[in-house]
C-alpha cells in the first residue's frame, strides 16, 4: 500500500515522546490567556433595575386611593413596552440623567453602555448600565430608571403606570471578563496547536529510525540485521583500518 499507516499504539507512541514539547505549548498559550485577560481587556461592571407597567392611572386620578388593573390596561400596557424601551435611551432621557449625576459624559457613549430589554409575554422592561466603574454604573441605571418614570408620568404620556421594581446595586465582579473561561480557551486552542506540531513534524520527518521504516520505505522485507549496541567503536573501527 502507498499510503502511510499509523496504528494508535504507534501514535501514541509519537505523542509520548513529545509530550514535553506539548506541555510547553499548551503552557505557553495559558501564560497569553492570562496576560490577555489581565493586561488587554478593561473590566467593565454591569448593574441592572427592573420596571414594570402597572395599571395606569392619570395625574387627575392620582388623589384616588386605587384602580383596578383591567384586561384593556394589561392590552396596553404589553403594546406600550416596546415603544417605553426605545424612549429609555432616547436623548431627552439621558440628557437629563447626565445633567441629575453631573457625570463628564457623551449621550452617544452612554447609551453604546445602555441595554434595554422587556422580559417576554410581561410588562417588565430591564435597564442595564455598563461601566468601567462598578458604583457609576449602578447609580446610572437608578437614575435612568427614576428620570424615566418621571418623564413617563409628567411629560410624554401624562400617565402613572411605570414603577421601578428592582433598584441596581452595585457588582464586584466584572461583566465582560471570566478568568477561567479565557484560560480553559486558550489552553483548547493550546492542545490543538500541539498536536497539529506533533503530527506535522511526524508527517515531515523522513528519516529511518526502526526496521519497519525500512520495511516501508523500500516496499522489501529486511531479513537481517546487524546489532552494534554494546560493540567497543574503537576496536570495530581499528579492525576495519588493517591492511
Amino acid at each position: 500500500m502507498g499510503e502511510k499507516e499509523i496504528d494508535l499504539k504507534e501514535l501514541f507512541e509519537i505523542f509520548w515522546h513529545k509530550k514535553v514539547h506539548i506541555v510547553l505549548i499548551i503552557l505557553i498559550f495559558i501564560v497569553i490567556g492570562i496576560i490577555y485577560s489581565i493586561g488587554f481587556v478593561t473590566p467593565m461592571y454591569s448593574s441592572s433595575t427592573s420596571l414594570v407597567l402597572a395599571g395606569k392611572s392619570s395625574k387627575a386620578d392620582e388623589n384616588q386611593v386605587s384602580e383596578t388593573i383591567t384586561a384593556t390596561d394589561l392590552t396596553i400596557n404589553s403594546k406600550l413596552v416596546a415603544t417605553y424601551s426605545k424612549l429609555v435611551k432616547s436623548k431627552n432621557i439621558l440628557g437629563q440623567v447626565i445633567s441629575n449625576l453631573g457625570i463628564e459624559v457623551n449621550e452617544d457613549d452612554l447609551r453604546k453602555n445602555v441595554k434595554v430589554t422587556s422580559v417576554e409575554n410581561t410588562e417588565l422592561i430591564e435597564i442595564t448600565v455598563s461601566n468601567e466603574n462598578a458604583q457609576y454604573s449602578a447609580k446610572i441605571a437608578n437614575e435612568i430608571a427614576k428620570v424615566f418614570a418621571e418623564k413617563i408620568a409628567g411629560e410624554i404620556y401624562n400617565i402613572n403606570n411605570v414603577h421601578i421594581v428592582d433598584e441596581a446595586t452595585v457588582e464586584e465582579n466584572p461583566s465582560n471578563v471570566n478568568y477561567l473561561k479565557n484560560i480553559v480557551v486558550f489552553a483548547f486552542f493550546g492542545v490543538i496547536v500541539a498536536v497539529i506540531y506533533v503530527l506535522l513534524e511526524n508527517i515531515l520527518d523522513t528519516t529511518v529510525k526502526t526496521q519497519e521504516d525500512i520495511e516501508k520505505s523500500v516496499k522489501i522485507p529486511v531479513i537481517a540485521s546487524i546489532p552494534i549496541y554494546g560493540m567497543d567503536m574503537e576496536k570495530l573501527k581499528k579492525k576495519g583500518g588493517r591492511r
